[in-house]
């Protein structure tokens, strides 16, 4: 039985595109549900900041004439995706949650660059945290980003705009950066799988500063197979990029034998200032899925001596210094809790950064053993449950998944009721094998732990 747009518009991309294939809905009818969709809804939830409606159902008709012709461009030919705003799109401005209209990007990111070679129907920009500076999805400029699987809690950030119009169901997978937690953070918020590709697989040439050392753009989707389907697509060497990975082979293939497995567990939730109630829908959901891993039980893991929070505050220095030095132009209508965050960086010296690179790259050598001893390592993809709209921004909300982001590792994010996540985080080019762990564990987990 067919199902109309406005079901496929909320339905996993895997089914979206069966449903393109067969014929059984047209990419103009999909888009155009979409596009009314967000007509309806954005003023109440904040998701979008540019929406070009005549750019999109032009798009998605010329996806219709090549599918008729039986030469469709890609995989993702006529699939709606919604791009955070701090990547560039050809024709569209790139706003990055700062004041002002920068103008319109001349061309498009790489990873831009490759969804539209793939097919990709683009709706828009989304909504972020000022200059993509926060956990929450809060902007004074554009009005904070609402939650539509939780409404009355925060969206998360910085990406909140692309979780809530996925969430939504204003596109079939959504673009986001994830420099430090701010694809995962969201995905957790809003229900939603977010993946962390390794740094450097996923091109950042035509996205927004953040930190360079760390920026990455991030992945959102309502399943694991669905970031199987695209990361595909954007991955690849680009000699645009300084930090671009060139590899003789590709990612590690999907050849983990769950119950040979060695697992870490994090185990010092507490002493990481992690909410009991996220303690313990954590071990409630590990003593379930623990026979995933077969004989390899999981150990107990503590990554205290990793001093996490600390060193993500080195990487919040070098995460300022570079927002002043990429957009200072853009910053005099910044909001004074920007300014003042800015501000910090100004009063450091040059023998400052330094120590904070030292201290980065020191954390890097130390996961790195980690992984010596595991195979995955599994934790809480957020240190709280999403805190109330409008409430005051936790400090350590990207404590979790920073762990991931300041190593360079790949991670995926699994949606747990409530808005939290589970968090799997593996080696350097264990992508493919993650999502591999990550669709096991979702078939095992029971329905009202796992969403």
């Amino acid at each position: 039985m067919s199902a109309s747009p406005d079901e496929l518009r909320q339905a996993p991309l895997y089914l979206v595109l069966h449903a393109l294939a067969r014929g059984e809905v047209s990419s103009e009818a999909l888009t155009g549900a979409c596009l009314a969709a967000i007509a309806r809804e954005n003023s109440r939830l904040n998701a979008w900041t540019w929406v070009d409606d005549a750019a999109a159902l032009a798009a998605a008709r010329a996806s219709d004439q090549r599918r008729a012709e039986g030469k469709p461009l890609g995989r993702l030919d006529g699939v709606p995706v919604a791009i955070t705003d701090a990547f560039d799109v050809a024709g569209m401005p790139t706003g990055l949650g700062l004041p002002g209209h920068p103008g319109l990007a001349a061309e498009d990111a790489h990873v831009v660059r490759r969804l539209r070679g793939a097919g990709a129907v683009f709706l828009g920009k989304t909504n972020l945290d000022e200059a993509a500076f926060g956990t929450v999805g809060r902007n004074p400029h554009f009005g904070d980003v609402g939650n539509p699987r939780y409404p009355g809690r925060a969206a998360g950030g910085a990406s909140g705009g692309s979780a809530a119009a996925l969430a939504a169901g204003h596109c079939a997978v959504a673009l986001g950066v994830d420099t430090l937690g701010a694809s995962r953070i969201p995905a957790a918020f809003c229900g939603l799988v977010g993946h962390k590709p390794t740094l450097g697989e996923l091109s950042t040439r035509g996205m927004a500063a953040g930190l360079r050392r760390l920026d990455c753009p991030g992945l959102m989707a309502r399943a694991v197979q669905d970031i199987g389907l695209v990361l595909p697509v954007l991955a690849g060497y680009d000699a645009g990029d300084p930090r671009s990975r060139k590899r003789r082979v590709p990612m590690a293939t999907p050849d983990w034998v769950p119950g040979e497995l060695k697992a870490g567990v994090v185990s010092d939730l507490a002493q990481l200032g992690v909410d009991p109630v996220v303690t313990e829908a954590f071990s409630l959901l590990m003593a379930r899925v623990a026979p995933v891993f077969g004989s390899a039980l999981p150990v107990a893991l503590d990554v205290a001596p990793l001093e996490i929070a600390a060193t993500r505050r080195a990487a919040l220095l070098l995460m300022e210094a570079e927002i002043l030095a990429a957009h200072e132009a853009r910053l005099a209508g910044a909001s004074p809790r920007l300014r003042g965050l800015l501000e910090f960086a100004t009063r450091k010296s040059a023998a400052d950064a330094a120590r904070a690179h030292r201290r980065l790259d020191t954390y890097v050598v130390q996961v790195r053993r980690l992984f010596e001893q595991f195979d995955v390592l599994l934790l809480p993809t957020v240190a709280a449950p999403p805190p109330a709209f409008g409430a005051e921004e936790p400090a350590n909300l990207a404590d979790l998944p920073a762990l991931a982001s300041l190593s360079g590792c790949p991670a995926l994010s699994l949606p747990l009721s409530g808005g939290q996540g589970l968090q799997l985080v593996g080696a350097p080019g264990s992508d493919l094998r993650l999502l591999q762990l990550g669709q096991i564990i979702a078939s095992v987990a029971d329905a009202e732990l796992l969403i």
